[in-house]
């Protein structure tokens, strides 16, 4: 289990829960929405939003933060997330806040405390890029989007 320390931005609501598992299986934690003064946010549908936590965290050297779409949210309201899934350097220690995405139909009220997100903690490699006179072969070979199959 990887470690990831968290604290509270100053001015945030307490009593919001940290993020957490829903189940012992799940890959993600929810992350919460920590709104001032607990009013709430409304999307009107292509609408976009940054949503504050009211957190900071710190990861391990070697580790990144995924933050990813509630399947939920998406299905039934459309809310998703515009750059998924986001990423969280290492070593970043600003407010996390999520870009939430409203492709909906309809205008959506995201609430103080709501499950507004889930966080993966995934682990990095990081390569060394290297210039070279040509590439190996494949059989794709320089085959674009859909060169595979259907789609």
């Amino acid at each position: 289990m990887v470690a990831i320390r968290v604290i509270r931005e100053e001015g945030s609501d307490p009593s919001v829960p940290l993020p957490s598992y829903e189940t012992s299986g799940a890959a993600g934690a929810d992350v919460r929405a920590n709104l001032p003064d607990g009013a709430s946010i409304t999307l009107e549908p292509g609408q976009r939003a940054l949503v504050p936590t009211g957190l900071r965290i710190e990861i391990p050297q070697g580790f990144e933060v995924q933050v990813r779409p509630r399947s939920g949210l998406a299905l039934k309201h459309g809310i998703t997330l515009p750059n998924t899934p986001g990423t969280i350097d290492s070593d970043y220690r600003g407010p996390l806040g999520v870009i939430v995405l409203n492709a909906g139909q309809e205008a959506f009220e995201v609430t103080h405390g709501e499950r507004i997100a889930q966080l993966v903690v995934a682990p990095v490699v990081q390569a060394a890029f290297e210039s070279v006179e040509a590439l190996s072969d494949t059989v794709r070979g320089a085959g674009g989007f859909g060169s595979t199959g259907r789609g």
